[in-house]
């Protein structure tokens, strides 16, 4: 709780005083001496996002003079003014320039005068004993703020925003923050000013929106048995390995905004939420098994029945009216060396394959593997050779393939074992043969599917298809290769075809093959952009211990989720931390900082390399890649793939 006698002395001396600057009142479309209820805070709070969250409501506040007595708080109209040093120019008459302001106000406790920070409100956070929303003092994430002066301002702001004085809690936001309250721990126990750790606020919220939007579909609630279609709006218990198209996406266990779920909720433009024990909650559990509408944004969510010709229009009006014929280049016969190919051959290829020699061109030798790529013509030839073309025209021509899942699912089944039992080409099997014989005998061979509907701009066909690992006993290489070959049609992938109405017969699937790095340190995703706040460069990363996947984390498994900005201060990049890993000690981390720094310098590189890629995309602010990473077990950091962010 406050200071009570330390804040009545505080008032009274605010009182007596008064302010020496020039703004002792403001109007309300400039900002305001006090904010007394919630509707105040709502005129002079602006949305922003902030790593783990978007669209949350802050409100920007100034403190001139903060370590006197003449201290003066000023809660600024964050819609009007972007800015603190150019409300104290404008609004309070400041009069030194950016740089005598940045002196005065941020970095150095030494020379501190003045105090900038924000109000934010997570509405939807739920703390044992406070009850739902709470409010939290921040400060930009690499000014390391004193105890003391953190102090002055969280008793100030309880003052003047006494609506939400005791649902007002302490935030340090980036790491240089948080080793700074560590080291004085003691004064804010003794204070009993309230404190929350990122990892506490996280995991207090009950509802995270992670890709807002609106759709209409039958609500379902999925385990490992339900056959789901385009139509349904699922609720899953936990985060699915694999997932066919779905209308909207509600889990009951958090997610990272770089999980294979949310990576297909951007590509299918799908509203996505975490919702806290979404299933049993009452106003859900009555519309499951209903036609309904799905609405995700950041104040919130609802469901609401919805008639089935609703769900009719909806779909009909979100799928291509055309056919669309995807890019194959069917000239190209030969497996290739990485470092022979590049993006020009990625009709031949596929993205997967050619962005991985791409990595290899522009990074450092040994940071992305070497390997071989197998062209889409080997499968094109290998389909027509045993007759597959026609066998599967005529397993879609079946009515009964088309309007019934559970047949589709099985003659789907059906057909991937008869690919994968199919005999290769003799020449084809000459060149696999030539290409395993380039690894160690007893290297394990990554094979990775590199499809022409994969890894493309607007379409990341992330989770649709299978990678495999060759093993050193398991015979001739073509056997792994046909079954990536086979993978691409799993049901998953041909329900999302079927939706985006993508021929299929002309669905290609090439095959990176480069050695399977065993026993890694780390593994993670990354974008190549700040995510939260584009004015600022950084870099988004998920990344976990050994091979547990971040993309597809076990129910039980949190990888550490961080943003590393390159923000003025003491150091170039500060790092903000949104989860912290249950897989490594209590104050540990999965990467060192001189990882972390040598990852955001890598990302850097990659992100202005293929933005020259991407020429289209040259002059778009947001546009990024996404990338897969490992740290091997020599400590070494890898990359394995990159392909564009989809937004």
């Amino acid at each position: 709780m406050p200071n009570t006698g330390y804040l009545h002395g505080l008032l009274i001396g605010l009182l007596l005083t008064g302010s020496v600057h020039a703004a002792d009142s403001l109007r309300l479309s400039d900002g305001a001496l006090s904010v007394t209820n919630r509707a105040i805070f709502e005129v002079l709070a602006q949305r922003d996002s902030v790593p783990g969250s978007a669209g949350l409501l802050e409100m920007k506040f100034l403190i001139m003079d903060v370590g006197s007595d003449r201290s003066a708080l000023y809660f600024m109209n964050s819609k009007h003014h972007e800015y603190h040093f150019t409300f104290a120019r404008d609004i309070l008459g400041y009069e030194l320039g950016n740089a005598a302001f940045i002196d005065e106000t941020y970095f150095s406790d030494r020379f501190r005068k003045n105090l900038a920070g924000s109000i934010v409100a997570y509405d939807h956070a739920e703390i044992p004993g406070s009850g739902a929303g709470l409010y939290t003092l921040e400060f930009w994430p690499s000014d390391p703020v004193a105890f003391r002066f953190v102090n002055r301002a969280y008793q100030q702001v309880s003052i003047a925003m006494p609506f939400a004085a005791d649902r007002l809690y302490y935030h340090p936001t980036g790491e240089s923050q948080c080793r700074l309250m560590e080291q004085e721990l003691a004064a804010y126990k003794k204070t009993g000013l309230r404190t929350i750790s990122t990892d506490e606020l996280f995991g207090s919220l009950a509802y995270q929106p992670l890709n807002p939007g609106t759709a209409y579909g039958r609500l379902v609630v999925a385990d490992p048995s339900t056959r789901l279609s385009a139509r349904d709006i699922v609720i899953f218990r936990s985060v699915p390995n694999d997932l066919a198209r779905v209308a909207g996406i509600i889990t009951e266990v958090p997610q990272t905004p770089l999980s294979h779920i949310n990576l297909k909720a951007k590509q299918d433009v799908i509203p996505n939420a975490y919702i806290r024990s979404a299933a049993d909650l009452p106003e859900i559990k009555a519309l499951i098994g209903k036609g309904v509408r799905l609405d995700i944004s950041a104040d919130g969510y609802r469901i609401a029945p919805a008639e089935q010709a609703e769900l009719d229009r909806y779909f009909d009006a979100i799928r291509p009216a055309e056919t669309q014929v995807p890019v194959s280049n069917l000239s190209i016969t030969n497996i290739a060396r990485l470092r022979d190919i590049g993006r020009v051959q990625s009709d031949a290829f596929g993205s997967k394959s050619v962005n991985v020699a791409e990595l290899r061109r522009l990074l450092d030798e040994g940071m992305a593997p070497e390997g071989f790529a197998v062209p889409f013509s080997m499968y094109d030839r290998f389909m027509k050779a045993n007759g597959l073309y026609a066998e599967a025209d005529a397993m879609m021509a079946a009515p009964e393939f088309l309007t019934n899942a559970e047949v589709r699912e099985a003659r789907l089944k059906a057909f991937r074992r008869h690919i994968r039992t199919a005999d290769v080409p003799a020449d084809i099997m000459e060149a696999l043969g030539k290409v395993q014989q380039e690894f160690a005998p007893d290297t394990y061979i990554r094979c990775r599917s590199s499809a022409n509907v994969e890894d493309m701009e607007g379409f990341s066909g992330a989770g649709l298809y299978d990678s495999k690992t060759h093993k050193p006993d398991e015979g001739h290489l073509s056997k792994t290769i046909k079954q990536v070959w086979a993978s691409n049609w799993t049901f998953r992938a041909f329900e999302e075809r079927e939706f985006y109405r993508i021929d299929h017969l002309k669905s290609m699937m090439g095959v990176l093959c480069h050695p399977s790095y065993r026993d890694e340190l780390a593994n993670g995703v990354a974008v190549t952009r700040n995510l939260f706040n584009p004015a600022w460069r950084g870099y988004y990363v998920n990344v976990q211990t050994g091979e547990a996947m971040v993309t597809n984390p076990g129910a039980s498994d949190v990888p550490d989720e961080f943003l590393i900005s390159a923000l003025e201060g003491a150091t170039e990049y500060e790092i903000q931390y949104v989860r912290r890993s249950n897989r490594v000690p209590e104050g540990r981390h999965v990467l060192s900082e001189e990882q972390a720094v040598e990852l955001a310098e890598a990302l850097q590189r990659i992100h202005l390399y293929f933005i020259a890629c991407y020429p289209d995309t040259f002059e778009n602010p947001d546009f990024a890649m996404e990338v897969e990473f490992k740290i091997t077990a020599e400590g070494k950091l890898i990359f394995k793939q990159a392909r564009p962010w989809v937004e």
